[in-house]
C-alpha cells in the first residue's frame, strides 16, 4: 500500500488565506481513497505541530507530495519555519544523517547523508504570475522552467534527504485571471495528474493474489 504524506504549505497571511491550496488537499483526498489502496496522513503548516511527531510522518510515507503558494519568489515564511524546524529535529533521526562528507576528504560527497532513499516527492506550486511569465522569449523569468528556477533550491532540499522527485504540477494566473473555467479545467488537469503519477492498485490481481491464498 502506497503511504502518502500531504503537506499544505498555504499559509494564512495578508490577503492569502490559503483557499486554493486546502482545495488541492481536498482533490488529493479524493483521489488518495481506500478503493485506490492508498493511505494517507496530512498536516496543515497553519495548525500546531510537534516537529517529531512530523519527523515520524516522513519516515512512514513512500510519497510527501508538497502544496505551496509562492510568495515573492520564495516559500511562505511559516512553510519555511516549519520545514526548519522539522527537518532539524529529524537530524539523525531519520531525515538525514548528515551533509554525506568525511573528514578525510571534505571536497566531495555533499549531499549524499540523506535517509530517506528509496521514497519520492511530489510538488505543487501556486502562482499569480502566468505561465507565458516562464515560457515567451523576453517575458520575466526568461525561459527559465518553475522547477529549474525559482524551485530549484527546493528541489535539491529534498535531494539532501534522500527523496527522488516526481513530476509536479504548477497552477498559473490565480489571481486576475482565476475565472470558473480556468479553475474547472485545472480540477480535471490535476486529477488526471494524480492518476498519471500515483497508478491505482489492480483489483484484479488483488483477488487473485487473495485466490491464490
Amino acid at each position: 500500500m502506497k503511504k502518502i504524506f500531504i503537506i499544505n504549505g498555504g499559509q494564512h497571511f495578508a490577503q492569502s488565506g490559503g483557499k486554493f491550496n486546502k482545495s488541492i488537499v481536498t482533490w488529493d483526498q479524493d483521489y488518495f481513497t481506500a478503493e485506490n489502496g492508498f493511505e494517507i496522513k496530512t498536516t496543515d503548516i497553519n495548525e500546531p505541530y510537534e516537529p517529531a511527531k512530523e519527523v515520524e510522518k516522513y519516515t512512514w510515507a513512500d510519497v510527501i507530495i508538497y502544496h505551496t503558494p509562492v510568495w515573492w519568489f520564495g516559500l511562505p515564511h511559516k512553510f519555511k519555519e516549519y520545514l526548519d524546524l522539522v527537518f532539524t529535529a529529524g537530524h539523525k533521526n531519520g531525515i538525514y544523517f548528515s551533509d554525506g562528507r568525511s573528514s578525510e576528504n571534505p571536497e566531495i560527497n555533499y549531499g549524499t547523508g540523506g535517509l530517506l532513499h528509496g521514497r519520492s516527492y511530489m510538488l505543487t506550486t501556486t502562482w499569480n504570475s502566468p505561465e507565458t511569465a516562464f515560457t515567451l522569449p523576453g517575458e520575466f523569468f526568461n525561459q527559465t522552467s518553475v522547477d529549474d528556477g525559482v524551485m530549484f533550491g527546493f528541489h535539491r532540499m529534498n535531494a539532501f534527504i534522500g527523496l527522488e522527485k516526481l513530476e509536479g504540477f504548477h497552477f498559473h494566473d490565480l489571481e486576475k485571471n482565476a475565472n470558473p473555467e480556468r479553475i474547472e479545467t485545472y480540477i480535471s488537469d490535476y486529477k488526471n495528474h494524480l492518476k498519471t503519477i500515483f497508478k491505482p492498485k489492480s483489483k484484479t490481481n488483488e483477488n487473485i493474489r487473495n485466490s491464490n491464498s
